[in-house]
């Protein structure tokens, strides 16, 4: 695992430990020569992460739509930085180029990029392992409704169990380097 794909905030969050936390989760990335891919942005959690990479001397690879390069909110220090017409082909990309996955707190485009990363997984179309980034319980709400749906019957155990969680860096990146493919559960 060398590339992973980062899915976080355009925002930083009301609290300076959602920063603290980026910025702990990519010195571990730094540490283990991990290089990123992510959506572009030069805002919010995206581009500190892409900063912390970059003065490393790291390759961040920035993948954008052209509307929001119009926008002008693309990082432009990217070591490569692709342009691309949608969100969709800009996620899939994204989902293509990376090794593992971690989503970050975000709001809803964080959210779409793990539930599409999930299913993605679920269905084989690809087999990595995707891990959420639970800084300061962030994800917990989540969390419980991920065992709710799954208690409902919506669910396979085997999704739940695909899906990393932790709140340290360290753990979280050894769990992704040891994850193992699992057989798509059954209809």
């Amino acid at each position: 695992m060398k590339k992973i794909t980062i899915y976080c905030g355009s925002k930083k969050g009301n609290s300076g430990v959602f920063e603290a936390g980026a910025r702990a989760l990519v010195q571990e990335m730094i540490k283990r020569d991990h290089s990123l891919v992510y959506g572009a942005g030069r805002v919010g959690l995206m581009g500190v992460i892409a900063d912390e990479m970059l003065a490393a001397g790291k390759e961040v690879l920035g993948i954008i739509p052209q509307k929001l390069v119009d926008r002008e909110v693309a990082h432009q220090g990217c070591t490569e930085l692709i342009i691309v017409e949608t969100m969709r082909d800009r996620k899939w990309l994204m989902a293509e180029r990376g090794d593992g996955f971690i989503a970050m707190p975000g709001g809803i485009g964080t959210l779409e990029e793990l539930f599409e990363i999930m299913t993605l997984n679920q269905l084989h179309y690809i087999q990595k392992p995707l891990a959420l980034y639970n800084v300061n319980g962030y994800f917990d709400k989540l969390i419980d409704f991920l065992n709710h749906a799954m208690e409902s019957g919506f669910l396979y155990p085997e999704q739940e169990e695909m899906l990393i969680i932790s709140d340290d860096p360290v753990d979280l990146l050894d769990q992704m380097a040891a994850y193992q493919a699992r057989r798509p559960a059954d209809w």
